[in-house]
């Protein structure tokens, strides 16, 4: 597989809430079906710092580090070696029309570009964008980190190595995430302050708004992205 982007994903802010898997359904690339864990649907939200970034192997200059917040949820694929677990972007947020424009022409993911801004240290990883006013997604970590354990949330959220994307003709590119086991903090509060009707869409507005499901910082890694290919359906 040919590597499409390379880089450092860094302290991830992770608030993940169940939500009715019928506000999903219209949203699960062909091909593709929801992946669970312990029979309920999720979504997260996740702030993290993309480091290093080089595309094909290039660097761009002043596209190298910059933050990224995105709504997520969760697929899996049958295959013939087994299953595929994978992420469906709702929504992606960066500071640089340059990188959502990337990720639009060669994944048609649905990315945009707003005035973004982040804190990190021992007491609290933070992310906020800009709309019609700062919205904000907050951590604070506790304690020492450690590899989730085996059959746990943090393990389901933080454990799926493919990237399934819809297309405009009804298609699906399928793409490979490769990255080590990440280790993770427990938290000892889960903020987000958003505008999520606005910036998600009116189905999301009520899984949002309240505390999250489950809440964790992940350490992250080097991570590489391969280039995605069309799903022979």
């Amino acid at each position: 597989m040919e590597k499409f982007l390379t880089a450092e994903w860094r302290s991830l802010a992770m608030l993940n809430y169940r939500v009715d898997p019928a506000i999903l359904a219209p949203l699960v690339p062909a091909g593709t079906e929801l992946d669970t864990w312990d029979g309920a649907a999720y979504v997260s939200m996740v702030g993290f710092l993309f480091l290093r970034t080089r595309l094909f192997g290039v660097a761009v200059p002043g596209h190298e580090d910059f933050e990224e917040v995105n709504l997520r949820f969760y697929v899996r694929r049958a295959t013939p070696e087994g299953w595929r677990r994978g992420v469906v972007f709702a929504k992606e947020i960066v500071p640089k029309p340059a990188v959502a424009w990337v990720a639009r022409t060669f994944y048609n993911e649905n990315y945009v570009a707003l005035p973004m801004r982040h804190w990190d240290d021992e007491r609290c990883v933070e992310y906020e964008w800009q709309t019609t006013r700062w919205n904000r997604l907050a951590v604070t970590p506790t304690g020492d980190p450690a590899l989730p354990e085996s059959g746990s949330i943090e393990e389901f959220i933080t454990e799926h190595y493919w990237g399934y994307a819809p297309q405009p003709d009804g298609a699906t590119v399928e793409y490979h995430v490769e990255h080590p086991r990440w280790y993770v903090w427990k938290v000892t509060s889960g903020e987000l302050d958003c505008d999520a009707a606005t910036v998600y869409g009116p189905s999301f507005e009520a899984a949002l708004s309240g505390p999250p499901d489950s809440a964790f910082l992940a350490e992250g890694s080097p991570v590489t992205v391969y280039k995605g290919s069309r799903l022979e359906l």
